[in-house]
C-alpha cells in the first residue's frame, strides 16, 4: 500500500516482494496485510484542529492526468483534488486509466478518470471515496424457462448485442471496427442501456481507446437480457484479415451515427 501523509517530503518505496509499502511502519504493516492502497494529502495527516480539510466536490478544477495504470493515476487526482483514496489493491492491479485534460469537479474528473476501467467510485463523504466492481442492475429472472429456450434467448440476444455495439462504434472514424484489435468487458442493466464499461486490453491508440470508452457509454440493446446472461460480457474485436474497416452504411443517418 502507499499512504502519503505529506507530498513535500514522501518518497516511494518498494519491498523486495514488489508490494508498496508505507514511510510509516506501524500503520503499514497492517494496512499491508488488508492489500489496501491509500492515498491521503497533507491536510488529512497533519492533525489540523478542525480535522482534515472538506473538498469542494462540485468546485473546477484543473486536470490533467495521462493516460496510465490506474493505481498511478489515483495518486495524481488525489493530489490534485485534496480527496483520500482508499482501494483494494488487487482491484487496481492491470487496469489502466483513460487521460483527462481540463476543467473538471472533483466528481465528474473521478468519473472520467474510471470510464473502461470496470470500476466505480463509492463515497464515503464528499471527499473521500473506495472503488468497487459495478453491480449491473439485472432484469427479473422468469422461473420455469428451459435450457433450449434460455440457450435461443442467449443467441437472440448475443445478436442484438452486436448490432448495438456496431451502430455506437460506427458513429466514429476512430471506432469504427475492423482494422484494430481489443477486448472490452460490459456491465448491462435491465433497461439495455450499459452501465459500464473496461477496456482489457488497449488498442495501441489511446485516443482511439478513450473514444472506445466513450462511444460504449452511449449503447443501448434493444432487447432484455435474458435471466441466464452472466456479467460483465466480454467482447473481443478483432481486425479484418483484409485490414479494411466495418461498412457502416447501414447505420448512416441513426441517431447518433
Amino acid at each position: 500500500m502507499t499512504l502519503f501523509r505529506d507530498w513535500t517530503a514522501v518518497q516511494r518505496r518498494r519491498a523486495q516482494v514488489g508490494r508498496w509499502t508505507s514511510l510509516h511502519g506501524g500503520l503499514a504493516t497492517c494496512v499491508v496485510a488488508l492489500g489496501l492502497l491509500l492515498w491521503m494529502p497533507a491536510g488529512w495527516a497533519q492533525g489540523t484542529p478542525g480535522g482534515p480539510p472538506r473538498v469542494d466536490s462540485q468546485a473546477l478544477l484543473a486536470l490533467e492526468i495521462p493516460a496510465q495504470n490506474l493505481a498511478d493515476a489515483l495518486e495524481l487526482f488525489s493530489r490534485a483534488t485534496g480527496m483520500a483514496v482508499l482501494v483494494d489493491r488487487e482491484l487496481t492491479r492491470g487496469r489502466r486509466s483513460v487521460g483527462i485534460n481540463g476543467h473538471y469537479s472533483a466528481r465528474e474528473g473521478l468519473s472520467r478518470l474510471l470510464a473502461g476501467s470496470g470500476l466505480m467510485a463509492r463515497y464515503a463523504r464528499s471527499d473521500a471515496f473506495t472503488l468497487q466492481v459495478p453491480q449491473a442492475t439485472q432484469p427479473a429472472v422468469q422461473p420455469g424457462a428451459a435450457g433450449s429456450r434460455a440457450a435461443r434467448l442467449n443467441s437472440s440476444y448475443a445478436s442484438a448485442l452486436q448490432r448495438a455495439v456496431e451502430r455506437s462504434l460506427c458513429g466514429s472514424a476512430l471506432t469504427r471496427p475492423g482494422s484494430f484489435r481489443a477486448l472490452l468487458q460490459l456491465w448491462i442493466g435491465g433497461d439495455g442501456a450499459v452501465q459500464h464499461s473496461r477496456l482489457v486490453s488497449s488498442t495501441g491508440d489511446l485516443q482511439r481507446d478513450e473514444a472506445l470508452v466513450q462511444r460504449l457509454a452511449q449503447t443501448r440493446v434493444e432487447r432484455q437480457a435474458p435471466s441466464s446472461l452472466r456479467q460483465p460480457l466480454t467482447l473481443l474485436l478483432i481486425p479484418d484479415t483484409t485490414g479494411k474497416r466495418m461498412d457502416c452504411k447501414e447505420w448512416e443517418g441513426a441517431s447518433g451515427v
